[in-house]
């Protein structure tokens, strides 16, 4: 069972948390208060296991980067997610633009991204991300999202100018979107952006069907699955992929039945990585999974027949994106040494 407490908790300091005011990012406490299962905070979190390491990068690339996105007003997902693998990625010139603001409609836990009531779209941020892409001389991008439910097509408008501006200036990159769930919405984000499609169409499930409520409020499994299903049936020119997370407090069956599920919906490419709790107002860790039940899912998946599945404690959705839609193995770094012996690729 997910280690997620149905129960309320309330800091004697916090007695009801703050509203949402127009451009204001509630965090920790005062995003997930609100949320079905409320989330305890974590007193001492687990120990990381050894495998659980990231590698040191260029602190001037990183800054290099930064700077250029501060310029052009522009937010990652690698830096408002807090993603463990920014500094490798950042310093191999690639990162996952985050368009229409950093403020999201949802409230999911696991999730650092800040909550609240967005800003009005920037009309200027399609041409400022495609400077960007060109600036950087990217030959891949990832263009992701906050959900936005206040507007009337959850912006797929907003992608489908995104991807006119950045193909104008660099026609020979390729571009990979990965969208919210469009809930509510799917059928004219669906037309708008099976008419200027993508290289890759991609989505996260992020979780088993048994632990939505905790983890994805305001969203639904079968509509997650349902989206790629019908991208996948109006184009199916265009790779689809989908991510999820492990070490909620799913079961390892349940992965399988995850996958099988997701294989049945016609979904090209997969990722399975290690949730880590980005402070202690989130969802804890539950288990710190062994890089061998990581193996385990990248067999299963070679089974029964996805294009690429990439599986291990640090992979996460866009990380080294290109590498996977060009078909490569998981990296060797994020493999299991057991795995690697048996393959032939590291000595006993």
């Amino acid at each position: 069972m997910s280690s997620l407490a149905v129960q309320t908790y309330v800091p004697a300091a916090k007695a009801k948390p703050k509203k949402a005011i127009q451009g204001e990012k509630l965090r920790g406490y005062d995003k997930v208060a609100r949320i079905p299962i409320k989330v305890i905070p974590t007193i001492e979190a687990k120990k990381k296991p050894d495998w659980i390491r990231v590698k040191l990068s260029s602190p001037a690339e990183v800054a290099r980067i930064k700077a250029k996105l501060r310029e052009q007003k522009l937010y990652t997902v690698c830096e408002e997610a807090a993603c463990p693998n920014l500094a490798q990625c950042f310093s191999d010139g690639t990162a996952t633009f985050m368009i229409m603001g950093d403020i999201c409609t949802r409230r999911c836990p696991f999730c650092d991204v800040g909550h609240g009531r967005p800003n009005e779209l920037d009309k200027d941020e399609p041409r400022h991300t495609a400077e960007t892409i060109l600036g950087l001389e990217l030959k891949y991008a990832v263009i992701t999202s906050v959900d936005r439910d206040d507007l009337k097509d959850g912006g797929a408008m907003h992608f489908v100018e995104v991807l006119n501006e950045s193909r104008a200036l660099s026609p020979n990159c390729l571009i990979e979107i990965l969208v919210p769930d469009f809930r509510g919405r799917m059928d004219i984000a669906l037309d708008l952006l099976a008419e200027t499609a993508p290289d890759v169409f991609n989505h996260n499930i992020e979780t088993v069907p048994r632990l939505y409520k905790a983890f994805r409020p305001g969203s639904d499994y079968q509509h997650s699955l349902d989206l790629l299903k019908i991208y996948k049936e109006r184009r199916p020119d265009i790779a689809t992929k989908c991510g999820f997370m492990v070490g909620l407090g799913e079961t390892e069956e349940e992965i399988y039945t995850l996958l099988d599920d997701l294989k049945a919906h016609d979904v090209d490419m997969i990722t399975v990585g290690q949730y880590l709790q980005p402070s202690k107002n989130h969802a804890p860790v539950d288990r710190y999974v062994h890089p061998d039940e990581f193996e385990r899912y990248m067999e299963y998946g070679k089974k029964i027949g996805f294009f690429n599945i990439w599986a291990g404690p640090m992979v996460r959705s866009s990380y080294f994106a290109d590498r996977q839609f060009y078909g490569e193995d998981c990296p060797a770094p994020i493999r299991s040494q057991k795995a690697l012996i048996a393959e032939g690729k590291l000595g006993c």
